[in-house]
C-alpha cells in the first residue's frame, strides 16, 4: 500500500528534502525524478543537491509530486515549489518594465466607455505629482545631470536631455486641468452624436415616401389651382404677335 502521505519542502539551508517515502517504490519515483536517497540514523529521506539552481528544485519537486501522486501516494508539496504557483507569464517587454506598465494604460485608455473611465486611465499619465510623464520628466533631467557629473567634455550631450526634459514640461503645461474636460467628454457631445447618426437616412426617407406617396405623384402630374394654374395657362398661351396696322 502506498504510504498516506510524503512531504516535499524546503530546509532553512536552501536544500529541497522528501520525507515519508519509506517503501521502494516512492523511493524509485523519488530518484526518477532527480532526488538522492539518504539512509542514515535519521531514516530514509530524500534531497536534492544543494547546488540545484532554484528554477530546476521547483521543476523537479513538481515533477516529483506528480508521479507520486499518480501512484496514489498523498503529497504535501510546499507551496514555493509548486511550479503552477511560482511560474508567471512572460514578460510581454522583457527587461523593460517601465514600457509594460505604459502598455497596460494605453490599454485602459482604449476601453474606457465614458469621459470618466477615460480621466481615470489618463490620470496615470498626466498626475502632476506622480502620473509617468512627471517620472519620464525628472529621468531625462537626472541623465542630463549624471551626464556632465560623469564627463564635463559632454556637455553637448547633457544639454539634448535637458532641452528633452522642458519639451516634456511644455507638454504638461498644455494639459493641467485635464481632468474636467475629459470627464465631460461624451456627455455634451451625445445629443449631437445621435444627430448625425439618424440624419443621413432622412433623405433615403423622404425619397421613399414621396415614390411611394399617390399625392405626391398627382401633385406632380396634376398642378394645384391659383398660381400653379395661372403659371400653366401662361406656359400655354401663344405669343402675341403683333399684325400689319390698318
Amino acid at each position: 500500500m502506498p504510504a498516506s502521505s510524503i512531504t516535499i519542502t524546503s530546509e532553512f539551508s536552501g536544500s529541497v528534502v522528501a520525507k515519508g517515502a519509506t517503501d521502494d517504490l516512492s523511493a524509485s519515483l523519488l530518484k526518477h525524478a532527480g532526488f538522492q536517497q539518504i539512509d542514515d540514523w535519521y531514516g530514509r529521506r530524500h534531497r536534492l543537491p544543494t547546488t540545484t539552481p532554484a528554477a530546476d528544485q521547483v521543476a523537479i519537486a513538481t515533477h516529483a509530486a506528480e508521479m507520486l501522486r499518480a501512484a496514489r501516494y498523498g503529497v504535501d508539496l510546499a507551496p514555493a515549489l509548486e511550479m503552477a504557483r511560482t511560474s508567471t507569464p512572460a514578460h510581454p517587454l522583457g527587461p523593460y518594465a517601465a514600457g509594460a506598465e505604459l502598455l497596460q494604460i494605453t490599454d485602459r485608455i482604449r476601453s474606457a466607455e465614458n469621459g470618466a473611465d477615460l480621466q481615470r486611465a489618463v490620470d496615470h499619465l498626466l498626475h502632476p505629482e506622480h502620473g509617468a510623464l512627471e517620472r519620464v520628466r525628472e529621468a531625462l533631467e537626472a541623465a542630463g545631470e549624471q551626464i556632465t557629473d560623469l564627463d564635463d567634455e559632454a556637455y553637448a550631450l547633457a544639454d539634448r536631455f535637458g532641452f528633452a526634459s522642458e519639451f516634456v514640461s511644455s507638454a504638461q503645461s498644455e494639459l493641467v486641468d485635464f481632468g474636467v474636460e475629459l470627464r465631460r467628454v461624451g456627455n455634451a457631445e451625445q445629443p449631437q452624436t445621435e444627430t448625425r447618426a439618424h440624419s443621413p437616412k432622412l433623405p433615403d426617407h423622404q425619397g421613399i415616401a414621396l415614390a411611394t406617396s399617390p399625392a405626391a405623384a398627382k401633385a406632380k402630374v396634376s398642378p394645384a389651382p391659383g398660381v400653379d394654374t395661372a403659371r400653366s395657362s401662361a406656359a400655354v398661351r401663344p405669343p402675341h404677335v403683333p399684325g400689319p396696322r390698318q
